[in-house]
């Protein structure tokens, strides 16, 4: 066997000197001069090992003092990653990437044969031109991954160019930087290209996964892996089909992936609505506004004819499991609920958000804008099934309601009333079950407690 030449790459140390502003982290770049490799790049603070006798802690807290003035302890030195890199004349060579967040000084230029420019950068609008292995390696910095690939190829520029982009990001070997798996950040990129920093966006409920994902060059997407099959198609569904008639009201789908349960949507703006105080006005006006949404859902798509029956399949098994949890005489009033729907009329049926509530819907106040999110539970049904969970946002405030119907242009029919109310108790009782039982949620418990005393109270949600 013909082996191959032994590595003998040069080892190098490049400070990540970061702060943290109101406009969000900056770190410390210097500008190459004119006469030297790389001229008038920008670049981190750097510089290699003086020999097998340095370790790379002390280096980095040496050449700080020696290009910036700086004095670090080698305390506050972090690691941030590990680049493996090639350059485009095919040398190679592995730097080690270390943040500092403390230190004593002033940075100034103390190299000037070798930097004529120092200054302050957002980490998320880093300068041009750049040298492309200091980005590979704030990039990987950025994404939380621990080691990295940059091998260039002949005729790279060493500035970094989008196009010729040659960072790897090594995968860890447990959940790292609250990132997906490696199959779904490979989905991801495919469809919006490289993504730098992925930050958990979950609910602190079982199953939620869902991540925020920033762009190489800019952009900001949503990645959800779905539960379940069904909240896959009825989720890529919505978004195909009635969801692009809300206009900016409601994010894009990019891409979908039936194997993985993926999707990647479009960033919206705004807060959640769920915990949000607003003063009295301003809440009437933002339920007004919820009440036009809800009507912009239902209207489009046209309205189908009456079919189907109230959900009563899972009722024994929501009570079995809610049972502990229901006030003296609660179980009885559902059952008579349950027991009225089969009198009811049929309604017609519309496209229907089926989880619209208030932590589904984001206020945007600079903008004056809503937007609704969330479309796993979407399917055709009548429209009253969209005012079930909304009921408890209105609560003890008939103005809140009546600005709802406002916004909706019409007030519920004596018929929606009566499919409001059943759907409500049965929805409390599916609520309790699953907030008691493994899943800890007990804001889903309380809710459906809310609601069944609601309506024993005053037979309406």
């Amino acid at each position: 066997m013909i082996r191959a030449q032994r590595h003998t790459e040069p080892l190098d140390v490049h400070l990540i000197l970061r702060k943290d502003t109101r406009d969000g982290p900056e770190v410390l770049l210097s500008r190459r001069a004119s006469a030297v490799y790389a001229a008038q790049l920008w670049h981190l603070p750097s510089g290699h090992l003086d020999g097998p006798a340095e370790d790379v802690v002390t280096a980095l807290v040496r050449e700080t003092l020696e290009e910036t003035g700086v004095l670090v302890d080698p305390a506050d030195v972090r690691a941030a990653t590990t680049v493996h890199h090639r350059s485009p004349g095919g040398g190679a060579r592995v730097g080690f990437f270390l943040e500092v967040r403390r230190w004593h000084g002033t940075p100034r230029v103390m190299e000037p044969d070798v930097c004529d420019g120092m200054d302050w950068f957002r980490l998320g609008a880093l300068p041009e031109p750049m040298v492309a292995y200091c980005r590979a390696g704030l990039d990987a910095y950025r994404a939380g991954a621990r080691m990295a690939v940059h091998f260039q190829e002949p005729g790279d520029p060493i500035a970094y160019t989008p196009d010729l982009d040659r960072l790897r990001l090594v995968p860890d070997t447990g959940p790292g930087g609250g990132s997906p798996e490696a199959t779904v950040r490979d989905f991801a990129e495919r469809a919006v290209g490289r993504i730098i920093d992925w930050t958990d966006v979950s609910w602190a409920r079982e199953g939620s996964r869902v991540w925020r994902a920033h762009g190489a060059e800019g952009g900001i997407w949503f990645v959800k892996v779905h539960q379940s099959d069904r909240f896959h198609q009825r989720e890529v569904g919505a978004l195909r089909g009635w969801v692009p008639h809300l206009g900016a009201a409601a994010p894009r789908l990019v891409a979908a992936d039936p194997a993985l349960r993926a999707v990647v949507i479009t960033a919206v703006g705004g807060r959640s609505l769920h915990g949000a105080v607003h003063p009295p006005q301003e809440q009437r006006r933002i339920f007004y506004r919820i009440g036009q949404l809800a009507a912009a859902i239902h209207r489009s798509a046209p309205a189908r004819p009456a079919t189907g029956t109230l959900p009563l399949g899972k009722l024994e098994r929501h009570l079995a499991g809610a049972r502990a949890h229901l006030a003296p005489g609660d179980e009885e009033f559902v059952r008579a609920m349950a027991a009225k729907a089969a009198g009811l009329p049929a309604l017609e049926t519309v496209p229907t958000h089926g989880d619209f509530q208030l932590r589904n819907l984001r206020w945007d106040e600079v903008t004056d804008t809503l937007y609704v999110i969330d479309f796993e539970r979407s399917e055709e049904g009548p429209a009253v099934r969209d005012f079930v969970r909304l009921a408890d946002a209105w609560g003890g405030r008939p103005d809140l309601f009546e600005a709802v119907m406002d916004g909706y242009g019409r007030p519920f029919t004596p018929a929606e009333e009566e499919h409001l109310g059943v759907l409500a108790a049965l929805d409390a009782v599916s609520g309790i079950q699953y907030g008691a039982h493994g899943h800890g949620d007990m804001e889903l418990v309380e809710r459906g407690r809310r609601t069944l005393a609601r309506l024993r109270a005053t037979g309406r949600p």
